[in-house]
């Protein structure tokens, strides 16, 4: 009898110790987290009346507006190892391979892996690794000496990891220990530092993300992102509520919003946002006619507006340094990738202990309040057209600065200009081969005896006899990323200061974690063509592929794990 605790059990109850932690440290993230639901509540209320029969249970909404991604940032390649064999113990494995350092402007001192399950993931995180062989040799020689003197993870910890992989899992009680030392050491904010100076030189030369990575006790979360239904409705929600939009300007933004999504969130959009739902569950949802029985957006809006406006959602007695001005991303009309979004990075109290024990209170900028919406997963050749639409739209920005204040549907229809060669709906992106999708035979396709000629998938689709679920984009964008940093510590890129610019390669973090990275494109190609094979299959059509394209789809489907 295998009495191991399930891994990805372990990985929600990981996430929601952390979230409890994080919401003790940080109370605006957990006034956060409110907002989102009472706006995931009301896009929820929307499709109800969009979709007679849709409904939602609190604990439903609560799991999906509860996916979480977190960044935390290391400081030594010993460090990093012990992460990689943490999470691993949670079934989270290192997906890609981002080097900040490479980012144009917008240049970190970093690169980074993803950790998070293979398949069906709800939850990852960002993990970064400081390059010390970015600065002169004296900066470096500081950091390194830092660094060398601090302990995160406690011998206890490291021998959990170790029982863990030599039994291949953890029992129960086990598990809820180092899930204890991940909350209470780890992970954990002590709002304790050390070497002000260091500190103080690394930030006043441009460098703040590696002052706060080499100066801290822990990996402290940087920030825990919740998921939204409706990325608009909740910027704008916030800004209501942080005090930096009046109400009447919430009030177009929202209903504008809430507009919106009537036309866009079509059943595609639906089996995306819930996984609770099965695709002939949706399917089976009437839908609305137009007309008098239409949703009433101002019935929604003003419940909003009420429930907002309550004084426990009153974020202006929190102290805080605002929102962001711009959602990083592509614009609301094209559903690829991600958005994200986040309030400005707080300003914390920090006790710092210098070699000589003298200590130095002051304050420290870095954790901030992310939010994300995920959409579809892009093809290479999807990719390369999100980048060359983001290029076209970070330029027309680039000239004009002011306008997202100044005017925001003009920056949003100038947005949606520049993200225009896309298509809008999941079927035209995969016949264009823009995103992956997860195919799967219909009733009509399994009771056709013989019927089916076709191998052409799109056919089959178009036809009835197949059916298509867009694969959910699970991973990060690294200019995304970079332009959340930015916009935090109000630092726009570096510059290395050592003599030879370093390279760093994916090889490089491999050998530091002792573990092959997993490229995600790999997985969304290799389950699209598992999903390909398995409906040919089953529509009696798999003898009929020509053989070089059979090869190539099991090829493809044989790089997923499990």
């Amino acid at each position: 009898m295998n009495s191991h605790a399930n891994p990805i059990e372990m990985q929600h109850r990981l996430f929601a110790e952390l979230s409890s932690m994080f919401g003790k440290e940080v109370p605006m993230y957990d006034k956060e987290l409110l907002v989102n639901k009472e706006c995931n509540k009301t896009a929820c209320a929307l499709f109800a009346k969009m979709y007679p029969g849709f409904s939602i249970s609190e604990a439903q909404l609560e799991k999906t507006s509860g996916e979480r991604h977190g960044a935390i940032r290391i400081g030594r390649p010993d460090e990093y190892r012990w992460i990689a064999r943490f999470f691993h113990q949670f079934a989270m494995e290192p997906h890609n391979f981002y080097d900040m350092a490479n980012v144009g402007t917008k240049s970190q001192p970093i690169i980074a892996t993803a950790f998070r399950s293979v398949l069906n993931p709800e939850h990852r995180v960002f993990t970064s690794l400081l390059l010390t062989d970015y600065f002169d040799a004296k900066t470096r020689a500081r950091i390194e000496g830092v660094l060398a003197t601090r302990q995160v993870f406690s011998d206890r910890a490291k021998q959990l990891i170790e029982k863990g992989e030599k039994q291949g899992g953890l029992d129960e009680s086990d598990a809820s220990e180092l899930i204890r030392e991940a909350t209470q050491r780890i992970f954990k904010w002590t709002g304790k530092a050390r070497d002000y100076s260091l500190y103080k030189d690394l930030c006043d030369a441009g460098f703040k993300i590696a002052a706060d990575i080499a100066c801290f006790e822990s990996h402290h979360l940087n920030h825990l992102t919740p998921n939204t239904f409706s990325m608009d409705l909740y910027t704008a929600a916030m800004k209501f509520c942080m005090g930096e939009l009046p109400e009447a300007d919430f009030r177009k933004r929202a209903s504008t919003t809430l507009t919106r999504l009537l036309s866009f969130a079509d059943r595609d959009f639906m089996k995306l946002h819930f996984k609770h739902l099965t695709r002939d569950q949706i399917d089976a949802l009437p839908k609305a006619n137009p007309g008098p029985g239409a949703p009433d957006i101002s019935t929604l809006v003003n419940a909003l507006v009420a429930r907002l406006s309550e004084p426990d959602l009153q974020l202006t007695r929190l102290k805080h340094a605002g929102f962001k001005d711009f959602t990083e991303g592509p614009a609301q009309d094209t559903p690829v990738l991600l958005r994200q979004d986040a309030y400005k990075a707080l300003t914390e109290p920090v006790t710092f202990t210098n070699s000589d024990d003298s200590t130095v209170e002051t304050t420290h900028t870095a954790r901030f309040g992310e939010i994300e919406q995920r959409f579809y997963a892009t093809t290479p050749a999807g990719r390369d057209l999100y980048d060359k639409c983001l290029t076209q739209n970070d330029a027309q920005r680039d000239k004009d600065p002011s306008i997202v204040k100044r005017d925001f549907a003009a920056f949003e229809s100038l947005a949606a200009g520049a993200f225009a060669p896309f298509p809008k709906t999941l079927r035209e992106l995969v016949d264009k081969n823009i995103v992956y999708g997860r195919y799967a035979p219909t009733p009509k396709g399994l009771t056709a005896n013989g019927a089916v000629q076709s191998t052409n998938m799109h056919d089959l689709v178009a036809q009835g006899f197949a059916q298509i679920e867009g694969l959910r984009y699970e991973d990060f964008l690294p200019v995304s990323a970079a332009g959340i940093f930015a916009s935090n510590l109000n630092q726009y890129g570096t510059k290395a200061t050592a003599v030879e610019r370093p390279v760093y390669t994916k090889a490089r973090l491999e050998e530091i974690m002792g573990k092959k990275i997993i490229e995600s494109d790999a997985v969304y190609q290799g389950i699209q063509a598992r999903s390909m094979l398995d409906t040919y299959t089953k529509l009696g059509l798999l003898a009929k592929l020509p053989p070089a394209q059979r090869a190539e789809l099991e090829t493809q489907a044989a790089a997923v794990p499990g």
